[in-house]
Formats: structure tokens, sequence, C-alpha cells
């Protein structure tokens, strides 16, 4: 090999040395549907402000622990617990789930069910129609109508704690269920296509065609799905939005989750709809 050959071959090398060490590094973030939103904002605000290149995506909060777990995202988005069986099938590694803001699981329908008088259901009617003992919302002094029941894929968070607390069991079967569905948006546009549905959103979620019922106790008490009773406790479909770090989160990475609790990342959470940690 000549001495030139030498020269420009070390030449390459130190090129490609110089452009890998002023690449920026990227942090990702992934998972749940409903923590996205806020972390989204907050990343769009900390990338402008530190020229730190941050992508989110969705995915689910399953999604978003085994990506997490397999190294494939720095950050991981989750609406509900770390199971047992998640830890023990990574248990090489110590996570961190760090709250960034509440929120409550509402169960919702369509706006013309709502306006026909179905505004509030208990725990044990809600379960009659997930389970398909009953199929028309004339049972409940609404319209001689056919109960479309949207579910949700059984990895989302928002299932998970929706089930656990209404019908006892996070992942119980829907045999009453029409139709499955994975992301918020995707069962926000469903709920708006139908006149007849019922399903189970997060409440930053609903709108004018999507409206979410109170919920009545067992004591006869009427809870409306709003951010003061979540805020006071008394909401009972209510959880956590978590990220979750590995205990070998890089710097960078870290710096970002200690914006995302900053009063400038709690904003976001604010501004998302949810209730902020720092209340």
């Amino acid at each position: 090999m000549s001495k030139t050959t030498v020269k420009i071959l070390s030449l390459v090398s130190a090129l490609m040395l110089m452009t890998a060490c002023s690449r920026p590094e990227i942090i990702s973030v992934s998972g749940s549907t409903t923590v996205l939103p806020a972390v989204s904002k907050a990343a769009d605000a900390y990338q402008s402000q530190s020229g730190q290149n941050i992508v989110v995506n969705a995915g689910g909060s399953g999604s978003g622990f085994n990506q997490l777990a397999e190294g494939q995202t720095d950050i991981g988005m989750m609406s509900r617990d770390i199971t047992t069986d998640e830890i023990a099938r990574f248990a090489q590694y110590s996570f961190t789930p760090i709250a960034i803001g509440r929120d409550a699981v509402v169960p919702v329908v369509s706006s013309e069910i709502y306006e026909a008088g179905v505004t509030q259901l208990s725990f044990a009617q809600i379960a009659d129609i997930y389970m398909g003992r009953i199929d028309n919302w004339s049972a409940f002094g609404g319209p001689d109508r056919d109960i479309f029941v949207i579910d949700k894929e059984s990895s989302t968070g928002t299932r998970q704690t929706f089930f656990d607390i209404v019908l006892g069991d996070k992942k119980a079967e829907a045999p009453g269920a029409d139709l499955v569905i994975g992301s918020n948006n995707e069962e926000q546009t469903a709920m708006t296509q139908s006149d007849a549905a019922i399903g189970m959103l997060s409440l930053a979620w609903l709108n004018d065609d999507v409206k979410g019922v109170s919920i009545v106790t067992e004591s006869g008490g009427v809870i409306a799905p709003n951010l003061e009773n979540i805020r006071n406790g008394s909401y009972p479909i209510a959880r956590d939005l978590n990220i979750v770090i590995r205990d070998d989160i890089s710097p960078k990475a870290q710096a970002f989750v200690d914006y995302l609790l900053s009063p400038n990342g709690q904003a976001f959470v604010q501004e998302s709809g949810y209730v902020p940690v720092n209340e």
C-alpha cells in the first residue's frame, strides 16, 4: 500500500470520526398515546431552547416499556403501572416510573346518546354492556338503539386501568365488544362516527361529539368526570401518567426528564388537559 493511499485512508477515517462526533445525539421517547400530547409539546419547546433533537412516538404503554427495556428508546411513556411480568422479563435492568401528571379514564358515549338522557352509569351497568348482557340503550333510559361497544387493545394503559377498576380484572375479556381499537385518536374518531357508541377515553380526549358520563357510586352518589374531581381524588377511575427510565439513562435524556418535571414542562401537562404533579 502506497504512502498516498495510507494518507487518504487516514484522512477518510478522521473525517468519519469527526462526523460521528459532531452528529447530535437523538433522544427517543415512545409509548402511551395518552401521555404523548404533553411530552410532544414539551419536547418541541425543549428542542427550541436547547437544540437537542427529540423524537416522540406513540405505540401504547406496553410497546413503550418493551422498547425501553430492549434499548430501542431512551424514555418510555406509560399510562399504567409496570407489571410484575414486565419487570421479571427484564430483571437485568432497574426501571423507575416517574409521574408527570394525573388523568382520568372516562366512560364515553356518542353525543346523541348523552343528549337523549344517558348521562350517568354505574360500574355494574358498564360491566353489563362490556360483558354483552345488555345491548340496547333503552335499558338505561336512552333510545331504542343497539349499543355499539368499543374496546381497546389489551396492552393499552387506558384499557387496563379502566377494566381493573370497573370490572376488577385488567385482563378481562369483553364479549360484548363490537370493535377493538388502539390509540386514543382512533377511538375518538370511531366514537364521532357513531350515534350509539360507548368507549373509554382519557379526559383530555372528550369533545362535543364524545361525551363523558358521570359515575354512579354504590352509595348513590354521582361523580362527574372533571379536573377538579381528579385533583380532590373523588373520581374513581384515575391514574398517574408516567414516563419510565432505565438505570443506565444518558445524561442528555435525564436532562429532558428534569425539564418535564420543571414548571415549564408541567405547564405543557396542564395545557394538554391533565393535572400537573406540582399542584
